[in-house]
């Protein structure tokens, strides 16, 4: 086509009032932005981390969140507030609360927090069913990357996947693959779908840079639901590493695995339980570590490994659990194996 004749097209487009379907699209997008922006949160966090030279110190973390309820629940990624000493919410008009986690399944990596103060004037977003979401769907993603808040990104759903072997109350986990920008911040933010539903909760990038390379994951908003208002999973408040193999044998685990535990929450019910976390940084085969905690060989009657069957068979445990009852756990204590228990507040 010549360029007079592609001129005299834009021209008749526009005496008829014709939009080109990217201009249209662009203000959907906008659209769906403004009306969903409000319900997502920055979720700042305070952990305790060993000083390099002895004692501890304080370790701030941020990520991102999603309003899901008005009595004032946020999900957010448990890797973002699992071991929070300190978790404060901040909503895009100034609000801003100190919040708990109430519920988290880290194998799916996901949370849910209450809120001290619940936001007035802001309406939470509407949890979508992610069994509906299909490879190609627009999808956008909002959250604070590298610390810039309420920012967009946006692209499409490439690709379902199934975590193989990891069940959530015989839930399967699912990740929603996209290739809308994420980066360091974004963890715990919301996918969103073209109508502003919620359909998967930021989780993590697969990247050989480091950077952002087309390979975001989100876990499906299904899963969330069903783990943290469905089946309410227990927060452990509890960071650990599964030794197997060579790090097992050089840390003289009795067994073939154990949990080596690295971080903790203050007053989790880890912490009341009476582990403790670990100290010394070091590299065992190539993996950073902190050494001086315990390992945690037996939940009640269940040995701790890295069989799928086995850990759905200790979650399962966990997640049925209620106040009043006692859990005991067997750990091995500077080459001494002890019993602790706890009965839950």
């Amino acid at each position: 086509m010549s360029l007079r004749k592609f001129g005299a097209l834009l021209f008749a487009c526009a005496l008829v009032g014709f939009i080109p379907a990217g201009a249209a699209e662009a203000a959907t997008l906008r659209q769906v932005f403004e009306a969903v922006n409000q319900a997502v949160v920055v979720v700042r966090t305070e952990s305790s981390a060993p000083a390099p030279k002895g004692g501890w110190t304080s370790d701030e973390g941020l990520g991102s969140g999603v309003l899901v309820s008005a009595d004032g629940k946020v999900m957010t990624a448990a890797h973002v507030v699992q071991t929070a000493d300190r978790i404060e919410v901040l909503f895009s008009d100034g609000q801003r609360s100190p919040a708990r986690v109430v519920s988290s399944l880290v194998r799916a990596d996901v949370a849910l927090l209450e809120l001290e103060r619940p936001p007035r004037g802001i309406a939470p977003a509407r949890l979508g069913d992610s069994s509906q979401a299909h490879v190609g769907d627009p999808v956008f993603v909002v959250g604070a990357p590298y610390a810039l808040y309420h920012s967009l990104t946006s692209g499409h759903l490439s690709a379902r996947r199934k975590l193989s072997g990891s069940f959530t109350g015989g839930v399967p986990v699912e990740f929603l693959q996209t290739d809308a920008a994420i980066n360091s911040g974004n963890s715990g933010g919301p996918l969103f779908d073209m109508d502003g539903r919620v359909i998967g909760i930021v989780s993590h990038i697969h990247s050989r840079s480091g950077g952002f390379e087309g390979l975001g994951f989100a876990v499906a908003s299904n899963v969330a639901k069903w783990a943290l208002l469905e089946r309410r999973a227990l927060w452990t408040g509890i960071e650990g590493t599964l030794l197997s193999g060579s790090q097992a044998a050089l840390l003289n685990v009795p067994q073939r695995e154990g949990l080596l535990v690295q971080r903790l929450a203050r007053g989790s019910p880890a912490d009341r339980l009476g582990l403790r976390p670990g100290r010394v940084p070091a590299v065992i085969d190539g993996e950073e570590l902190l050494l001086g905690g315990d390992i945690v060989l037996f939940i009640g009657d269940l040995q701790v490994n890295s069989d799928p069957e086995q850990l759905q068979r200790i979650d399962d445990a966990l997640g049925r659990m209620e106040r009043g009852q006692t859990v005991s756990v067997r750990v091995l204590r500077e080459g001494q194996v002890i019993d602790l228990s706890l009965t839950l507040p």
